[in-house]
């Protein structure tokens, strides 16, 4: 399933218009008919957007090979948290860090309250690495 053809369906099932869906995510009603005529897709920052408004994950709307709407969407908060702090390298580094750090655990079930530890665990070590190291470098660093 297309970047296109996963927003017009996860819309549908919400039964929400595209206008309805352009106001919550903040972009044009142009933009929302070019998502789901093909003619554009959207930017990293927007797909987390679009996610959260369908109740779906960024990894459904990112990856054409997923079918599961609900893949990983348990690590999208995490990884808006550090974009909303260290913008677009920052949700680059935490998607990273979960991905890696996810398959010490291949083969192993975890309880969904042991992966949020987890991942919160992840994103506060990344946070106070990230902050001291603005302390220690100045804000670049």
């Amino acid at each position: 399933m297309t970047f296109s053809e996963k927003i017009r369906s996860s819309r549908e099932m919400l039964e929400i218009s595209q206008t309805e869906l352009a106001e919550q995510v903040g972009v044009s009603r142009r933009t929302i008919v070019a998502y789901e005529a093909g003619e554009a897709t959207a930017r990293k920052s927007t797909i987390a957007k679009l996610a959260r408004v369908l109740k779906v994950s960024t990894k459904f709307l990112s990856d054409e090979n997923c079918n599961d709407p609900l893949a990983d969407i348990e690590k999208d908060p995490y990884v808006e948290q550090a974009r909303a702090l260290y913008g677009g390298t920052g949700a680059r580094d935490m998607e990273a860090l979960l991905r890696d750090n996810t398959a010490l655990f291949a083969g192993g079930e975890l309880s969904q309250d042991e992966k949020d530890a987890f991942f919160e665990a992840i994103t506060q070590a990344y946070f106070a690495s990230k902050n001291e190291a603005r302390r220690k470098f100045g804000p670049k660093g």
